[in-house]
């Protein structure tokens, strides 16, 4: 069942405050292999003028994807998770994410396309603190497979 393309332009209400954690920066930084000392080290971050440990770029990611759950998950819309490809990923930022920060999402849908057999949602995901200070976005293309392209089929 293809996706419902008059989800175009929806806004989802804000998700829930995040609090930036530096345990949880440090953690991210190590996942992704993220070795420079402004993701560790308090002191070597507060030196380059950062008031806590910096989070490296793409740790946004964890904050959108908690955010994009409830656009999947949307019954109307049509996903079926099964089907599910990542397609990309793309950031902005404003400034920086550090340790303490409190951040708020603002998801939206921004784009839906059907080709070959596919759809393919994107969506947007405006970051601010939760006094409304820009912070980021990210955009994520989800493709989701058609029905004709199942595995084995012929």
């Amino acid at each position: 069942m293809p996706l419902d393309q008059s989800f175009v332009g929806r806004v989802y209400p804000p998700h829930p405050a995040y609090q930036v954690g530096r345990e949880k920066i440090r953690e991210f930084a190590d996942a992704i292999g993220a070795s420079d000392p402004i993701h560790h080290d308090v002191e070597a971050a507060k030196a380059l003028g950062y008031p806590d440990v910096v989070a490296p770029a793409t740790f946004l990611t964890i904050i959108a994807t908690a955010a994009n759950r409830q656009i999947v998950v949307d019954p109307g819309l049509g996903v079926d998770y099964s089907r599910v490809v990542h397609g990309d990923q793309r950031f902005t930022y404003v400034r920086p994410v550090v340790a303490g920060d409190e951040l708020v999402v603002h998801a939206s849908i921004e784009d839906i396309l059907s080709r070959g057999g596919h759809d393919f949602l994107t969506s947007r995901f405006d970051i601010v603190t939760t006094a409304g200070e820009p912070v980021g976005s990210v955009w994520t293309k989800l493709v989701i497979r058609g029905e004709s392209h199942e595995e084995g089929a012929v």
